[in-house]
């Protein structure tokens, strides 16, 4: 079977001026068309028609024929027809199938193009048509009146389908073609993906094939339960919606519950440990690979990196594992403010969740009337039992206090039956955090993601650690305003402190929240992205 492609590309395209040799990911525009062509598995012949010298070099330093089109056939009202046909004329052989592609559809796949044509020459059609499937509520103009072009204003997803035509091909059998047309009878569209679809008619065009062309493939793999925490998956979440792309999101699910995610509809990946996920890496081939597993080990990491393409990059958060000399790039905001090689520390990384950058800081009341309660996702030392143990008592009854608990807590049927006391609420998965913080004048909580969160809200905060790994993290200090009260204090010290910081008088909770602002909490995810992007 003889498959002939035809590169119509013209020069004096005047919205984008050289549209067909400007650069795209590297690469004149007209490459990737040429490129498909060339790497197709159905099409044996490629020529491409100009009036350009430059087009004209480019095409034959990638191996293909040009034929020089004539005057009469450049200008703005001739259509592709009488220059498909007369490419045709000037071969003088028989083909089975002509397909023109036009040079304005760098993100179209070689796979999507030789899907159509076998989807041509299996269904015995005259002629396919690339297509992208938008369905809309349009309308139109008759007698000159706007009219819609639906009987009934449905969602998109309930639409009927309209597809719009792209110039990525359009595959005709050669006895159909004339001077004035490529259809035939049976005649079908070939749809393509919105990011294929892309026709290069404007510099927006342009600039979306440019973001499509350099996109990455991106993976994170993230754990969490109730004694590693939570704020690890928190934060993959967030940093997964930093991508104009939609990042896998693997997890084991021998230590990670899917409901840990929460609502979501980022693309969650379980695996069956290592072995399970190295071997779907290695299929994937990523261009970065993200963990954000606590400590990695050097096993880990090497193993890891041999079954990732060569130039891949490899990206640890919250790592102080032996693994993290195998890695690309390192951040660690719980850790000191400093840049090491490649470790970035500090708060200057800390992802913020979005919602967060959307509230302003409190307002210090003269008196404190309500108390916010959290200790992350999981609260291991369970101290949120002992705290609903000391704030019942009689002498807290003008206080309100709000206790918020996560997602990996456990009794937490038991701990929302505190709800029955009536200045002590109790909620469960909070949507709206900052909300609920905000409207307290102090809190006490654990040394992990949400003593940032309560920084970047200014609310002077007591602090206790889940574990010797949260009493290194070097932000949430006395520095920056937290008293720190260590690893399981006392009963009566926890009772005595939260006593101490009722009792506070506003001019220090001013001084405290001043210590808490200085940080610039917010612009960690930039910081992130610019890094990340720049691998």
């Amino acid at each position: 079977m003889k498959v002939l492609s035809i590169i119509p590309a013209r020069a004096g395209s005047k919205g984008i001026p050289n549209k067909n040799i400007r650069l795209i990911h590297g690469h004149p525009m007209i490459y990737y068309s040429i490129q498909n062509a060339l790497s197709s598995e159905y099409i044996t012949d490629v020529v491409i028609s100009t009036d350009s010298y430059e087009v004209k070099i480019l095409a034959e330093q990638m191996g293909t024929r040009c034929r020089w089109r004539r005057n009469e056939l450049c200008g703005d009202d001739i259509t592709l027809d009488a220059v498909i046909y007369d490419v045709i004329e000037s071969e003088q052989k028989h083909y089975d199938y002509i397909i023109t592609m036009q040079p304005t559809s760098p993100t179209l796949q070689v796979e999507t193009l030789d899907n159509a044509i076998k989807y041509t020459i299996d269904n015995g059609l005259d002629t396919v048509i690339s297509a992208t499937n938008q369905p809309h509520l349009s309308w139109s103009e008759k007698d000159g009146k706007k009219i819609p072009n639906y009987k009934r204003r449905l969602n998109r997803q309930f639409l009927p389908a309209n597809y719009i035509e792209t110039g990525a091909f359009v595959i005709s059998k050669y006895d159909v073609i004339t001077e004035v047309s490529r259809i035939g009878k049976k005649v079908d569209v070939f749809e393509l993906s919105q990011e294929e679809a892309i026709d290069v008619d404007t510099f927006i065009d342009m600039y979306a094939a440019e973001e499509i062309l350099s996109k990455k493939k991106i993976a994170i793999y993230v754990n969490g339960n109730q004694t590693r925490g939570t704020g690890h998956v928190y934060r993959a979440l967030e940093l997964a919606d930093e991508f104009l792309i939609k990042p896998d999101i693997y997890y084991d699910r021998n230590q990670t519950e899917r409901y840990i995610f929460g609502e979501t509809t980022h693309n969650l990946v379980p695996v069956n440990g290592i072995v399970e996920l190295f071997h779907i890496v290695k299929e994937k081939q990523y261009d970065i690979f993200i963990n954000d597993i606590l400590s990695t080990s050097l096993d880990y990491m090497i193993g890891l990196r041999s079954v990732l393409p060569l130039n891949s990059k490899i990206v640890n958060f919250e790592d102080d594992g032996e693994g993290i000399n195998e890695a690309d790039i390192v951040f660690n905001a719980l850790n000191k403010d400093d840049v090491v090689g490649k470790i970035y520390g500090g708060e200057k990384y800390y992802i913020a969740p979005k919602i967060f950058l959307m509230y302003q800081p409190i307002q210090i009341k003269k008196q404190i009337n309500n108390v916010f309660i959290c200790f992350g996702g999981a609260d291991p030392q369970n101290y949120t039992e002992r705290l609903f143990n000391i704030i019942k008592k009689e002498k807290y009854v003008e206080y309100d206090f709000h206790i918020a608990l996560g997602r990996a807590k456990e009794n937490v049927d038991e701990l929302m039956k505190y709800n029955e006391i009536p200045n002590i609420h109790v909620c469960f998965d909070v949507k709206n955090m900052p909300d609920m913080m905000s409207k307290c004048d102090i809190a006490i909580t654990s040394r992990g993601r949400t003593a940032y969160e309560l920084a970047m809200l200014g609310i002077p905060s007591v602090v206790l650690s889940q574990n010797e790994r949260e009493e290194m993290h070097g932000f949430v200090s006395e520095t920056n305003g937290f008293l720190n009260m260590g690893i399981s204090p006392t009963d009566y010290m926890i009772e005595s402190t939260l006593d101490y910081y009722l009792a506070m008088p506003k001019l220090e909770r001013e001084r405290i929240q001043e210590k808490l602002l200085r940080n610039d909490l917010k612009n960690g995810r930039e910081r992130v992205s610019k890094l990340l992007n720049n691998l």
